[in-house]
């Protein structure tokens, strides 16, 4: 048959025909279905459209922008199969793929410029004074970590894609900032690769060593009249130490000064962990594995990026930030050599700067 009987009654009994209006009409139900408010949907559709405009043909009408978008973000925000999602909307299996990896390139060109731009030199300056007030850990650019996305074990892949936790993924590297936005990410790595040796084969990472980020120069702690230090990363023990990015001191042994400074660290490296929660949450897709092939899957990582920063730039309050966060809130100059200060000395630098009164905030 050219149109299956459930199919053909789309236009009367399908969920976009028959939810789409009543959901619009109440926007906490529509925010539960979409993940976003009605304002924010209309102003993404917006911005969409003319990519999400298809011609009608003597054979058949195209799929509305609407209900393309709908389509998309309900299979983010839930995770349904396209088997399941074939009978919700009644429209073919085939082409609910087609409309969801369309949709998610199209966020992904569309909006990745204006919602995921390359940092000037004044936006690394407002980040830094964002870890300052939020995290009292200064001249910090931004705190990276990566994220195990799981996904159904690719043919002929091998143990390619699986991880230390025992399941198949890629990764999702990222470098956040205190609002809970990613700033900078690579996307689709294999499972079984450790984050040091993505970021140090990432663009990120190069951009970052050779100083092609425009980051600002070294600069006086707060406070501080002694030698500038450079402008810093924060990650976890998985992250080599460099002059460029800082991890805490080993468990074993630890004094006054190095526990203090790993404390200081986790309050700063705690944004990225609460990015990612946020992320998942919201985008539910990313809590049971993807039925999609690789590329696929980073179509679908990248889109949903996109829409994390698009929704924390246009809906987020500071209460919802209250809510997510678990912890409480001029002499001699040191001579930088071509790469700076060496790791070591830096991270020596910032616990010696931490246990000084200078270095101690109130909450302390």
């Amino acid at each position: 048959m050219w149109v299956h009987p459930i199919i053909s009654q789309r236009a009367s009994k399908g969920q976009f025909a028959g939810l789409y209006s009543d959901l619009r009409a109440h926007p906490p139900k529509f925010f539960n279905y979409c993940r976003m408010s009605v304002a924010t949907f209309d102003q993404l559709l917006g911005e969409l459209r003319p990519a999400l405009t298809f011609q009608d043909t003597n054979m058949r009408r195209s799929v509305s922008p609407e209900e393309r978008l709908i389509i998309t973000l309900r299979y983010l925000a839930t995770g349904h199969s396209f088997s399941a999602l074939h009978f919700e909307f009644r429209m073919g299996t085939s082409t609910i793929a087609g409309v969801v990896r369309a949709t998610c390139s199209a966020i992904w060109m569309r909006l990745k410029a204006s919602v995921l731009p390359h940092p000037t030199r004044q936006q690394w300056l407002d980040i830094a004074q964002g870890f300052l007030e939020r995290a009292q850990f200064p001249i910090c650019i931004g705190a990276l970590d990566g994220k195990h996305i799981r996904v159904k074990k690719p043919p002929n892949s091998g143990s390619q894609y699986y991880n230390y936790k025992h399941f198949f993924s890629v990764v999702l590297l990222a470098l956040a900032d205190t609002n809970y936005r990613f700033i900078i990410v690579d996307i689709g790595s294999y499972g079984s690769t450790a984050d040091a040796r993505i970021f140090r084969a990432s663009r990120m990472g190069r951009w970052l060593q050779s100083n092609q980020l425009d980051v600002p120069q070294p600069a006086n702690l707060p406070g501080s009249t002694g030698p500038p230090a450079p402008y810093v990363v924060v990650g976890d023990e998985g992250f080599a130490l460099s002059s460029q990015l800082m991890r805490p001191f080993p468990r074993r042994g630890l004094d006054a000064k190095r526990r203090t400074f790993n404390y200081r660290l986790s309050r700063a490296r705690r944004f990225v962990e609460c990015a990612f929660g946020i992320f998942t949450h919201k985008w539910r897709v990313f809590l049971s594995p993807i039925q999609l092939a690789p590329q696929n899957v980073n179509v679908v990582i990248k889109a949903c990026v996109v829409l994390h920063n698009y929704v924390r730039t246009y809906e987020a309050t500071p209460d919802e930030d209250a809510q997510v966060e678990s912890l409480p809130s001029g002499s001699d100059t040191i001579q930088l050599g071509r790469s700076g200060l060496a790791g070591l000395r830096v991270r020596d630098f910032f616990a010696d700067y931490f246990l000084s009164p200078i270095g101690s905030f109130p909450s302390h």
